[in-house]
């Protein structure tokens, strides 16, 4: 049974290289339209990884994103950056302030 929204199938996603050991982004590698195409695309990138590359880091993730399919990577990975800064500022702006301590 196909319990996938209509609005899954339509949304873009960015699929990040990234290195879980180091921490370091090598960036979007493609933008795929549809969450099951996406999901199928990094099963892919994950097939062709070589067992040296994954065992020195490197994975894949999906992220949902405003970037369109077909968009030139370092762009896309440009635009990305941008959006996860606009993120963090927002979320910082909404953040509690710390308690402060007085002696």
């Amino acid at each position: 049974m196909n319990t996938m929204t209509r609005s899954e199938a339509k949304t873009g996603y960015a699929i990040i290289r990234h290195n879980v050991r180091t921490y370091v982004s090598a960036g979007v590698v493609d933008v795929i339209q549809g969450k099951q195409n996406a999901e199928a695309a990094v099963k892919q990138f994950e097939l062709c990884q070589s067992s040296e590359d994954r065992h020195e880091g490197w994975r894949y993730f999906l992220e949902q994103t405003e970037i369109k399919p077909g968009t030139n990577l370092a762009e896309a990975t440009s635009m990305r950056q941008k959006e996860l800064e606009l993120r963090e500022s927002e979320a910082a702006l909404h953040e509690p302030e710390p308690p402060s301590y007085r002696h």
